[in-house]
């Protein structure tokens, strides 16, 4: 994403022209501006204390003047001079205005009081990038690093956020466009001139290679060997050589989620479970409250005898059950009994 906006910034740089500053108020000043851009050179505090300055690309006089008047400028069509600031702007670099330039500043009784030469250089800025990977026998790969456009590119890499070591290198080296590792990870390339900053990354891996280091039937065996082939050191004492990433953490906090969402679910419907069972124990264990009528015993009266029977003649009430709420039972129950009346 990073390399793709830096691209799109070059390339609306090259379009639009990419604008770079320069002070040349020291001698020997080295400045850049990109094809097609603007530069802006300082050339002094300002103008309008000098009496009389030209500026060179010998032996071509490309600006002079004095003070605040500018007398010649033979690139007026893209340039202007600000004399109050000493600034001057080309516009529309070409390949042509790469030179030394001599300034040569005068007082009013046309003594040369001071010598000044300024480098300009102009350079294509690098419009991208491309990255080739390859493996190689033994699981280490082999990166070119290739820019479109561009003079003078410099290459840089680095793995992972950090700069890339020559100890991390089988070959090349990290100031060439091509190298070979054998490492895993994020790998960066970075292709730069003085006008232009282009990088481009690609996930790397060690094409299926392990790295075996273990003890086995008593001999030492440290070496790369293909994971898809390899019968070495796959006894159970061997580490294994599978390493979490930081890519894994998210599957590995998904599946702890998902099993504990999973628990609390169990949990919550043993409970419930649990809770219906205690309710429907204690709907059973309700005892039903006892209410007895009133019982009268009496003789009955009459001429008529009746067939044999008890000399007493109990008559029972309606007896009535009622359900009650739940108390704690006696030991002994406690029975209300009808007074009983006998009548001769």
């Amino acid at each position: 994403m990073e390399a793709g906006v830096v691209l799109l910034l070059m390339l609306f740089g090259v379009c639009h022209g990419v604008e770079h500053h320069c002070d040349g108020r020291q001698e020997g000043a080295q400045c850049y501006g990109a094809l097609g851009g603007t530069v802006v050179l300082r050339l002094m505090d300002s103008a309008s204390d000098i009496f009389k300055y030209q500026w060179f690309k010998k032996p071509i006089e490309i600006l002079s003047g004095r003070k605040d008047r500018v007398v010649i400028n033979v690139i007026k069509d893209r340039s202007t001079f600000t004399p109050s600031d000493g600034t001057f702007r080309i516009n529309n670099l070409i390949r042509n205005d790469s030179c030394n330039y001599t300034l040569e500043i005068y007082d009013s009784k046309g003594l040369n009081i001071e010598t000044r030469i300024l480098q300009l250089t102009v350079q294509a800025p690098v419009s991208s990038v491309l990255l080739v990977s390859e493996c190689l026998s033994q699981g280490e790969m082999r990166v070119s690093c290739s820019s479109e456009g561009g003079d003078s590119p410099q290459y840089s890499w680095t793995l992972d956020g950090h700069t890339l070591t020559d100890t991390q290198l089988l070959s090349g080296s990290k100031e060439t466009n091509t190298i070979t590792l054998r490492q895993e990870g994020k790998l960066f390339c970075s292709v730069s001139n003085h006008v232009s900053r282009v990088s481009e990354e690609e996930k790397i891996s060690t094409c299926g290679f392990i790295f075996i280091d273990c003890l086995s039937n008593g001999t030492q065996i440290a070496q790369w060997v293909l994971a898809a082939n390899n019968t070495l050191c796959i006894d159970p004492t061997t580490t294994s050589p599978t390493i979490t990433t930081k890519e894994d953490w998210p599957i590995i906090a998904g599946v702890l989620s998902a099993l504990l969402f999973l628990l609390v679910i169990v949990v919550v419907v043993f409970c419930t479970q649990k809770k219906k069972q205690n309710q429907k124990q204690k709907e059973e264990d309700d005892e039903q409250e006892l209410t007895y009528a009133d019982v009268r015993v009496f003789q009955r009266q009459g001429r008529q005898q009746m067939p044999q029977r008890d000399e007493n003649e109990v008559e029972y009430g309606q007896v009535k059950f009622s359900e009650g709420p739940r108390r704690t039972v006696e030991p002994a129950e406690e029975c209300v009994y009808a007074k009983v009346r006998r009548d001769r």
